[in-house]
């Protein structure tokens, strides 16, 4: 069994799977408004930048997650980016999933 083979036989299940095809349809759907594609920007860099700073062990002000939330309330009333980021995690559920076997399979990563 080629390794290489197998690793470009996941990628391709990876782009056949619904998870995938929704998400990058939505993405699509998302860029082509440059309105909504950078509020999209905007929240999401806030809110890795808050992750971040939770991750490391700095403090999070409140301002700052109050902002998050308050960016995550207006992108979800439009429905195209609520669609967006359900389908994102949906994604990126399926990835962390994937990660997990193949670091289960060779002992490596987090046991849970």
């Amino acid at each position: 069994m080629n390794v290489y083979d197998t690793a470009h036989n996941l990628a391709n299940a990876i782009k056949e799977s619904q998870e995938y095809k929704d998400y990058a349809a939505l993405k699509e759907k998302i860029d082509a408004n440059p309105e909504l594609s950078g509020m999209m920007k905007d929240f999401e860099s806030k809110q890795l930048d808050l992750q971040t700073r939770q991750m490391v062990g700095e403090e999070v002000t409140e301002d700052a997650q109050k902002t998050v939330q308050e960016l995550y309330a207006i992108v979800m009333k439009d429905p195209s980016a609520a669609a967006y980021l359900q389908a994102q995690m949906r994604f990126s559920i399926m990835m962390n999933d994937v990660y997990k076997i193949l670091g289960d399979a060779m002992g490596i990563g987090n046991p849970q």
